[in-house]
């Protein structure tokens, strides 16, 4: 049976979601990583609103987790050690999800993670520009996003 290439980055990864409090009170799992797309999942019932569906507030922060989760998975993968930051985003609520919540953070369209890993290399400092959304059961989605996240060199 082949071993998962991305288990030690994801073990880490949700180390660091279980040292952070808030984010640990949001019960997130991570239900997939291909290389390319980081799936982080979360019920319903610890993010649900006064309305029965999911809080806004908690499709942005899965959104940007995965996006953050991303970014920090490709840098370690390239051996690169760097704090991560979200710099910026831009978020567009679509319909309600009365259903547990599933976000997928990939690289945005147009861009690459050669130019992060580059001027990051160079410069000490990068930024990548994330997609994520926030699926809806029968298709589509609930929520969408692009956020900017900037690496910072630690050594």
């Amino acid at each position: 049976m082949p071993t998962d290439p991305h288990a030690a980055g994801l073990d880490a990864l949700a180390a660091y979601f279980r040292g952070m409090p808030p984010v640990a009170a949001m019960d997130i799992a991570i239900a997939g990583f291909d290389g390319d797309c980081l799936r982080l999942a979360a019920p319903l019932a610890r993010h649900v609103n006064d309305k029965g569906c999911a809080f806004g507030g908690s499709l942005v922060s899965l959104m940007t987790l995965a996006g953050w989760g991303l970014v920090t998975l490709r840098l370690q993968a390239a051996g690169l050690r760097a704090d991560v930051f979200v710099a910026d985003s831009a978020v567009r609520f679509r319909k309600p999800l009365y259903a547990d919540l599933e976000a997928a953070a990939r690289l945005a369209p147009d861009a690459g993670w050669e130019p992060l890993l580059d001027v990051l290399r160079a410069r000490g400092r990068g930024e990548a520009t994330i997609a994520a959304t926030v699926a809806l059961p029968g298709g589509g989605d609930a929520a969408r996003m692009t956020a900017r996240y900037v690496a910072i060199a630690t050594g």
